[in-house]
This record gives structure tokens, sequence and C-alpha cells, in this order.
């Protein structure tokens, strides 16, 4: 947020320069801007190197302390390599099984023959994903700092995201998520594109600019699967700004290219993945470039004139959505994310379903609101308290422009009670403060999506913070503005606070270095390693998605289902697969698994068993569901379901009786896991 002057001659009063070149340039009546005097230019050059040294090494501090965490929780560096693999839980094993399967091609081995011997292909992995955090927490330095024009937002910013470390990442957990190869890029985009949103770059500058967003752009939709919803709502940010005249159309209409665009190259580059041609951020960008054309002068008129132009603007925009999308999936025939909207629909409230995987969203916590005790921990280092402050101003700021906007009142005098300063938002503070909202209320109904909401909020606290015009405005509300105690604020505010959470949060974080712990899981090494020895390398096994990813990775044998569930036949096929946990006869369960060529059946006591969900979310809840058969246990049932005539067969097949035997030998056991050898009968 910024206050504007009226034209005026430079005098006495006027405010130090900044930390970075801010876009409060005194300009000249021909429209000149005048150049920096000789020591504001030396300084500027000073700030700015200091302020990269500083954003490089807050960054790679970063990078070490998750890696150190990482290495502490597990001694990853001491336990053996089955080990490792398996500490790669749920669907990051199988995103790691890609990678040990392309270093161990004949093709690609002799090419890291060279520095194999210096560094282990696991360490090569995990280590870049941990260089790729330095790159995430420069990204969010250098947002605030273009926000702000000071580094010191910056610093604040990285501090902030390091010490709500809980809620802000979990890379060192769940390294190869996808969305730990995509957020940095994400953040380098929503840089790139502050930087973009400012007034007065040269054609070069915006060139360039433009062609850093595409590749982050791109980057980001390549390595993350959900990149299309994320990239909606931030289509929807721009949409919003757009029609209320708060950022400049053409760049606008060049960041809708952009988001196409790259995700046209993507989806050519995997194979032409047909999900992404019917992804909704593709049909939006095209239909708002066509009701853009079909609807001409609208941004011109009255304030009641524009605003029923804008509504009918929102109404074409969402048909033509709509249609679009529905004539697209309706000539290729999509289906691959119908359990999103399947999911959506029941989460918000349009009616239960008994879609299995639909039900599988819904019962996981990761996909539930997020937790209340969430803003206890980010309010602990007054990150909350300082967002929700910003958040109000920048608000009420928003709200004032674009009311101006929309009565066209931006290029009227305000009367002498005004003085000679009038309210108005920057196109990049505009931009941050609809993507912390949008991207806040993602985050809210789904508790998984709150990473790309809390490290954004970082970055929002500390801008406003360390903004000049922010604290101009509350000081001018309460009397008290001089350009002097502005600039005494904006430094001291950011300092006290830095210094404060350093105080209460240095000794804990060093405490949390100190801590060791190491990896123990040997029921599933031991599974692990009885499979690579007692089993042909041919062998098919099923199992759960979770389990499956982990016998890929260590391995390496092949599976009838994964936990890559953007695949219609997949998900089928999964859902098929789990069956061993439902009340079927054994001879249906041997039919499904040898339909899918099943060598082997791995039963987990874990989900047979499982009390880790309430009733109705147990994994055999949903299928006893989804086959129409009442659950277990006390507790109401839908009056049309109706008892099995068979028992929940992962129980019953432990009894050894005659009709299992038949179809079923059990070759492995322990305390968690039964691996079961089917017959192959003529």
């Amino acid at each position: 947020m910024m206050t504007t002057v009226r034209q005026r001659r430079v005098g006495k009063g006027t405010e130090a320069a900044e930390d970075q070149p801010s876009e409060e340039t005194n300009v000249k009546p021909d429209g000149k801007i005048p150049p920096d005097p000789p020591g504001g230019k030396v300084w500027n050059i000073l700030s700015i190197t200091v302020g990269g040294i500083v954003a490089i090494s807050v960054g790679l501090l970063t990078s070490v302390y998750v890696a150190t965490l990482h290495e502490n929780d597990l001694w990853f560096s001491n336990i053996k390599e089955v080990e490792r693999e398996i500490s790669f839980r749920t669907e990051c094993g199988l995103y790691y099984s890609y990678y040990k399967q392309m270093i161990q091609a004949a093709s690609i081995q002799q090419g890291i023959v060279n520095y194999k011997q210096y560094l282990e292909p696991v360490y090569f992995y995990i280590y870049t994903l941990f260089g790729l955090q330095a790159v995430y927490v420069i990204a969010l330095y250098v947002t605030s700092w273009l926000l702000s024009g000071t580094w010191l937002s910056g610093l604040l910013a990285a501090c902030w995201y390091i010490t709500n470390r809980v809620d802000t990442t979990r890379v060192e957990f769940t390294i190869p998520l996808r969305e730990n190869w995509a957020l940095p890029f994400f953040a380098v985009q929503i840089a790139a594109i502050t930087y973009l949103l400012r007034t007065h770059l040269q054609p070069a500058q915006e060139r360039l600019t433009l062609m850093a967003v595409f590749i982050a752009t791109f980057l980001f939709s390549l390595t993350w699967q959900f990149n299309q919803f994320m990239m909606l709502i931030q289509a929807l940010a721009l949409f919003i700004l757009d029609c209320l005249d708060m950022l400049p159309t053409a760049k606008v209409t060049w960041l809708y290219i952009i988001q196409v665009s790259g995700l046209l190259l993507v989806c050519v580059l995997q194979f032409f993945n047909s999900m992404i041609l019917g992804s909704l951020i593709i049909s939006f960008n095209i239909s708002v470039l066509i009701a853009r054309t079909i609807q001409k002068n609208l941004k011109k008129g009255g304030f009641l004139s524009r605003l029923g132009k804008l509504i009918l603007h929102v109404l074409l925009v969402l048909c033509l959505t709509l249609l679009i999308n529905k004539f697209i999936k309706k000539i290729l025939n999509l289906e691959s994310d119908e359990h999103i909207f399947k999911f959506l629909k029941a989460k918000f409230g349009f009616g239960a379903t008994r879609d299995f995987d639909a039900n599988l969203y819904l019962c996981e916590e990761a996909f539930g609101l997020l937790p209340l005790n969430t803003f206890s921990r980010l309010s602990s280092t007054l990150l909350f308290y300082v967002y929700g402050f910003v958040l109000f101003l920048l608000t009420v700021a928003a709200v004032i422009v674009a009311f101006r906007n929309l009565s066209g009142s931006n290029q009227v005098q305000l009367k002498a009670k005004m003085e000679e300063y009038t309210v108005t938002l920057k196109p990049d503070a505009a931009y941050s403060l609809v993507h912390t909202v949008l991207f806040g209320c993602l985050a809210l109904s789904t508790m998984r999506m709150k990473y790309l909401w809390t490290s954004h909020m970082c970055v929002f606290a500390s801008f406003g913070l360390c903004s000049t015009e922010l604290w101009k405005l509350v000081l001018k509300c309460l009397h008290l503005y001089t350009s002097q105690r502005t600039q005494v604020i904006k430094y001291s505010v950011p300092i006290i606070t830095l210094l404060y959470i350093s105080f209460k949060f240095w000794p804990g974080i060093m405490d949390e270095l100190s801590e060791l712990r190491e990896f123990y899981d040997p029921d599933t090494v031991e599974l692990m390693n009885w499979i690579k020895s007692n089993t042909p390398n041919t062998a098919v096994f099923a199992g759960s998605m979770q389990l499956l990813a982990g016998v890929k990775l260590c391995t390496g044998r092949t599976l009838t289902n994964h936990p890559h569930y953007e695949d219609k036949n997949l998900r089928e096929r999964t859902k098929q697969i789990y069956q061993i946990y439902a009340k079927r006869s054994p001879g249906d369960v041997y039919g499904i698994l040898r339909s899918f060529g099943t060598d082997y059946v791995i039963l987990e006591d874990s989900i047979c068993y499982e009390r880790r969900h309430s009733r109705g979310c147990r994994l055999r809840d949903l299928l006893d569901v989804a086959n129409g058969h009442i659950m277990d246990g006390l507790g109401e049932n839908e009056p049309d379901l109706k008892p099995s005539l068979y028992p929940r067969f992962c129980e019953e097949i432990k009894k050894n009786l005659p009709s299992y035997t038949m179809h079923f030998t059990r070759v492995f056991q322990n305390k968690t896991f039964h691996v079961y050898k089917l017959a192959k009968h003529k």
C-alpha cells in the first residue's frame, strides 16, 4: 500500500532513500525520472550487495538445517540401504524408485561412475531437494524485499519460515514428495510476478521477467500433479484484480498466456497427459480472453454501469469456462480428475457419496479442515498477529481503491479535508493481498494445502511490517506522522521482532539439532529382505498402495497398483485389489487378483484391524459401504446396506480353511505382514 502525492517539486522534508530503489520515485513535470545523487546510488549498490549476500546465506543455512534434522531423526548415514529406502514412506518411495531405476539403467550407469565414488546416489537425490529449499527461502526473501523495498523484510520472512517450520514445510520427513520439488519453483514464479507488476520497467526488463515467469511456471507445472488447481487460484487472483482495474491488463494477459503455454508444454513432455488438457485453468484462461473480445468498454462508465458490466463479465467467463471444459472432456473422453470433483462436492456439503475414491480422501486428516492449534503455533512467533494486522489494513485500502476505480473517481481531485494524500495500492501489493486471501481460504478448507499459505504468510507479514507506506498510513490515522518517525518505526519494529524471535527460539533450535534418533522398522526390513531373497524377479505383488511403493523401491518387483491416483483405470484397479480387506469369498478375491496377474498378495494387520480412523472411515468400512454391506462394530448403518454372505477375507484367510488354502498358501509371516502365494490353477 502507498500514499500518492499530488505533483510537486522535491523540497525539504522528503523521505530518505529506501534500501532498494522504490516505486515511489519522484517524477519531473516532463514525465522523466530524475537521476539518483551519487551518494544514493552507491548506497543502493551497497545495500543490494549486502541484501543479496544475506539472502544466499539464509537460504544455505536453511538447507543445512533441514538436512541435519533429517540425518539426526533417522541416523541416515549409518543405516542400511534397505532401511534408507523404507524411510521414504508411501508415495515418497514410489517417486524415489523411478530415480533409482534410472540410475541403474545401463545407459546412465556409465555416466554416473565418475561421481558415484564420491557421493552415493541417494545423497545426490536428497541433497538436491534440500538445495531446492535454499532456492525456496531465497525466493521468499526476494519477494518480501521487492514488496517492502528493504532486505530487512526478507530476513524477517526467512526467520519466520524457519521458526514456523512445522507449518511451513515437511521436507525433512517427506523428502521425495512432488510438492517439495514444485513449491520452490512456485515461490520463484511469485517473486518474478512481483517484479513484473512494478511500474517503470524497461522493455528489456519486462521481457526478461516474463521469461523468468514462464520458466518457473513450467518447472512448477512439471513437478506437481496439483499444479492446475494452484494456478487456477492464481488466475482467479489476476482476474479479480484486473476486473477491479488494480493491475495493468496487458501484463495480466501475458500471465494468462504463460500459464496456458506452460501447461501445454508439460502436456507434451508428459506424453500428452490428457488430464492437463481437461484442466479448469486452461478453460478459464481461454474464457477470460474470449470474454474480453466480446465485451468492449468494460472499464468505462459510472459506478452502476461498470458494476453491471462486471457482473455480466463474471457470468460470461464462468459459463464459457464450464462449456469449454465440458466440450474438451467430452471430445477427449476424460475422466482422470472426476474423483477430485466428487471429493469437493461431498466435502462442501453438496450431498453424501458412497464413492470409494472420494471417501478415501474425505477420511484422511490431511484433506480435512485446518486445525485450530495451527494458529496458536503461528501466534507464538508473532507471525499470525502481524499477518492479521497487515491483512486488515491492506484489505481496507483495497476496498477503497476498488470502489474508487469502479466509480471512475481516481482522476478526480480529492477534497481539501483529505489534505494532499489519497490511499492507493501498488499492483504488486494488491496481487500479494488477493493471493494470500485465496490461498488462505484453500488452507482453511484443506489442511494439506496449508504450506502454500503459511510460506506466503511469512512474506506478507514481513512486507507489511517493513512498509513505509503502511506505517505512514497508521501514523496519519493517529495524527502522529512525520517522515523521520516513519523511518524509525519501519526499521526498529522489524529489528525488535527479529531479536524476540532469536532469543525465544534459538535455544529450541539448538536442542532440536542436538537430539539424535534412529530409524527402526524391523518388520518391514524383514519383509523386503525376504521378497528379494525368496521370490523371482518377475513376481507380481498385490497389496496396499503405500506398501507396494516400498516393494517397488526396495525389491524392484512388479506391482498390481501404486499410489499414483490420477488415472481412472488405476483407481478402479486399486479398489478391486483392496477387496482383500472386504467381505468377499476366497474365490472372488482369487479371481480378482489373478485377473491382474498377481503371484503374491501382502496382507497388513494395521489395515485389517485398523483403529487409527473412527468407524465409517476405516478402509474396511469404506469397502463395505461401496460393496453395499453393513459395517463392523456398534453404530448406525444406512438402511439399504445388507449383511455380507461372507466373512472378512483378511481375517478368515488366517484360519487356513480348505476353501482358502486351495487358492492361497502362506509363505511369510511376522508381527505385521502376512504374504500368501496364489495357486496357478489350470
